[in-house]
């Protein structure tokens, strides 16, 4: 079970981390409508896909250092 519940980190956090990756990337965009660097991060802060990111790595970072 407790094997079970380290795989599940594991899918659930990369998923998380490339969707987040992906949008981070998609909203690189927002510069072509003349956005500066510091529009961009309050941007991108305020979106859901960047929490992702973030929750993501935590839940990668949880399976790493998980004891077998």
């Amino acid at each position: 079970m407790r094997k079970m519940k380290k795989n599940v980190f594991l899918i659930l956090g990369c998923f998380l981390t490339i969707i987040g990756l992906f949008f981070t990337f998609l909203y690189v965009n927002v510069f072509v409508l003349g956005y500066s660097f510091l529009d961009y991060v309050h941007f991108i802060s305020r979106r859901i896909e960047f929490y992702f990111l973030w929750i993501g790595i935590i839940l990668l970072g949880i399976y790493l250092k998980g004891k077998d």
